[in-house]
């Protein structure tokens, strides 16, 4: 499945979240890069309504939510 450039941003917070250690440090950094993913998840939701809209404008209102479902939707959150 295609990724949005939101959702290659979250996978690479997440990846990095992943690869910190459990010193001071590495929770300290993890704690921020958390903030930082808890945002990009709003951010994807207001991307996905701009996906929409463009898609939309081609396309019968109905469809463009479809079309970022079936092309951009993961299960992860």
């Amino acid at each position: 499945m295609k990724q949005t450039a939101i959702q290659q941003a979250i996978t690479i917070v997440k990846n990095r979240i992943d690869s910190l250690d459990e010193t001071l440090i590495g929770k300290h950094t993890i704690h921020h890069l958390q903030q930082i993913e808890r945002g990009l998840y709003d951010l994807l939701e207001e991307e996905k309504k701009q996906i929409t809209k463009a898609y939309n404008s081609a396309i019968p209102f109905k469809f463009g939510e479809q079309y970022y479902n079936e092309t951009y939707n993961t299960k992860e959150k």
